[in-house]
């Protein structure tokens, strides 16, 4: 490797970091204010939010890495140019093939780090969040501390609660037990307080009526208590172990053992086919992209204002790129076989970056094109 190349490649790689750095965080507030909202009217610890964003930072960095990708290339090459080096370089002798080899260093550099997030970090870090919230929804305190919404923690079961005082006292509380259907009861108190036992958490009601439906004899009987005693403890048993989603089953499970998985967790093999190849593309979109930015960059002659039409075409195609991306997914889930075409928009990005290169790298040709002149 030149001085050149790795002074263009320290470049790039000191750029990449500052663009995912600053559109993680752009990304992150966006997403954690709604987040820090949920978890915390839940009745969950500002420890509980940390450690959900946490477990949400390889998702996010995967999504915005081809970007900053794209952006440190662009960037880098712009500034290059306004500053002639790029000039100097194209007049000792160097052709812009030559001139890439650091940008496709930087691609490769770039698409490791994509595989060792998308094909391990990113579904460990999924399937370590859902069953957070797993044990988070089942944590009927926190589900029962938020006033002013009528909140069903387990099916059948609704609760209210008016307002909640700094010492932990429920006012105007209201819950509806229909898990039995023959005999749904109904209880409403002035005030409540939850009491944990030995045997489990109660939710002690003050002041209040029970009202007993009998469904047979289609009577209903009343009841005034001045406390009754409700075993709230049930409401977390029963709810078993959620079905991962596709994001959270590992990578050598989706390649050797899509048999079970279809059979235990009914997913089809096109779903199955379609994440496996997903998050292989990823790798070869950092490349093309990486790839993109300079070869259009490349098309345009030395000017003290910068390239912004070629930046401008660069962004355009990227936009174009990621379009086919969202398009070829449905048709993969449909029909498996057709895994190949999740690679086609990194390799038709690669093959208009390397026929950008082969224009910018005949300037004399470009010169007698009447089109080109004017």
């Amino acid at each position: 490797m030149s001085r050149f190349d790795g002074y263009f490649l320290r470049q790039l790689l000191v750029l990449f970091g500052f663009f995912t750095l600053v559109l993680v965080g752009v990304f992150w507030i966006t997403r954690s204010v709604s987040l820090f909202d949920r978890v915390i009217s839940g009745g969950q610890s500002a420890m509980v939010f940390l450690e959900f964003t946490a477990l949400s930072l390889p998702t996010l960095i995967r999504t915005v890495m081809p970007m900053a990708i794209f952006a440190a290339s662009v960037y880098a090459t712009n500034r290059l140019s306004r500053e002639s080096e790029l000039t100097v370089m194209l007049a000792t002798g160097s052709s812009p093939w030559r001139l890439a080899r650091p940008v496709l260093l930087f691609g490769l550099i770039s698409g490791l780090m994509m595989g060792a997030i998308s094909l391990y970090l990113r579904p460990a870090s999924v399937l370590q969040l859902e069953q957070r919230q797993q044990e988070v929804a089942g944590d009927v305190t926190a589900q029962l501390l938020n006033e002013g919404e009528f909140l069903h923690p387990a099916d059948g079961v609704t609760v209210y609660i008016g307002s909640i005082e700094l010492d932990g006292t429920l006012n105007d509380v209201f819950l509806s037990d229909r898990r039995d259907p023959a005999e749904p009861v109904t209880y409403s108190g002035t005030r409540a307080f939850l009491v944990r036992g030995g045997a489990g958490l109660n939710l002690v009601m003050l002041d209040g009526m029970a009202l007993r439906y009998d469904t047979g004899t289609r009577t209903m009987s009343t009841t005034l208590f001045q406390d009754v005693s409700y075993d709230i403890s049930s409401l977390t048993r029963g709810g078993g172990m959620l079905k991962r989603s596709l994001q959270a089953i590992p990578t050598v499970d989706l390649i050797l053992d899509r048999d079970s998985i279809s059979e235990v967790e009914e997913y089809s093999v096109g779903e199955m086919i379609e994440e496996l190849h997903q998050r292989f593309s990823w790798i070869a979109i950092c490349i093309a992209v990486a790839l993109m930015g300079f070869a259009t960059l490349m098309l345009g002659g030395f000017s003290r204002f910068g390239l912004w039409p070629q930046i401008l075409t660069a962004f355009t195609i990227l936009v174009v790129l990621e379009g086919i991306r969202g398009v070829i997914a449905p048709v993969v889930i449909q029909r498996p076989e057709l895994w190949w075409l999740l690679y086609c928009p990194a390799i038709l990005g690669i093959a208009v970056s390397t026929a950008f290169l082969a224009v910018a790298g005949r300037p004399l040709a470009r010169r007698k094109d009447p089109a080109l002149a004017a």
